[in-house]
């Protein structure tokens, strides 16, 4: 399909299944895709596992998701905040499990799974508890652990413009882990701020081909995290 332009978020996530793996975007909220997110909750696909930068904030977009009851399991660095008030009681409880990884691991972790990369030896995290059960071995003489590369059914990405043929462009931060994932998800699916006719972006910045993207929908004003958490906001 060339169009890959979808009418809502609600139809961007119609078919996300229970069980499924979801890569969710971030760095901040410039990457943080609430729109998708809350569509995928009003969805109700449960028993997921959500691999993202952290846990959110507050009560809405992915903190709210978790809160839901909808996450079986949270692979991801950062997985509490300042601002996180649901994962750690969720954890506590039992009720969501932590694969924790670090940042620079995690992330290379996402590029390997999307360029078909099985796994890879870094020495970060050798030597704590992190590394417990994982293949070691040496090269020049540093300890090395072995690390694998993470793939997804879905992405939840958010981007600040796009073509209809689903060519990307990001804000600032949004482009730490949005342009990976893209390539990890077997369905990638991508929220912007504005959608353009092929050749409205110039095609020297753009940083997402439109080959990694399946979808794209377009929410003209997305809320900002930031402000929903400081107003007490929740979802639903």
């Amino acid at each position: 399909m060339i169009n890959k332009q979808l009418s809502s978020p609600a139809e961007a996530v119609a078919d996300v299944f229970d069980g499924a793996t979801i890569m969710v975007s971030g760095f901040g909220e410039a990457g943080s895709p609430i729109e998708l997110i809350h569509a995928l909750i009003d969805q109700g696909a449960t028993d997921l596992t959500i691999v993202s930068n952290n846990t959110g904030s507050g009560e809405v977009g992915l903190a709210a998701l978790l809160k839901a009851g909808r996450v079986s399991k949270v692979i991801c660095s950062f997985p509490r905040t300042a601002n996180s008030t649901v994962f750690p009681e969720l954890y506590r409880s039992g009720k969501t499990t932590l694969e924790l990884v670090p940042q620079g691991t995690l992330a290379e972790r996402i590029r390997a799974g999307g360029a078909g990369i099985p796994a890879f030896y870094t020495p970060a995290a050798v030597g704590t508890p992190l590394a417990e059960g994982k293949e070691s071995r040496q090269f020049d003489g540093r300890d090395y652990i072995l690390e694998h590369g993470l793939t997804a059914d879905f992405a939840l990405i958010k981007g600040k413009a796009a073509d209809t043929y689903g060519n990307v462009i990001y804000n600032k931060t949004a482009r730490n882990f949005g342009p990976p994932m893209a390539m990890a998800a077997k369905n990638s699916i991508v929220q912007v701020s504005s959608v353009v006719e092929p050749g409205g972006i110039d095609p020297e910045i753009i940083v997402t081909p439109g080959i990694f993207v399946d979808r794209v929908v377009e929410v003209a004003n997305p809320v900002h995290e930031s402000e929903l958490v400081s107003a007490g906001v929740t979802y639903p």
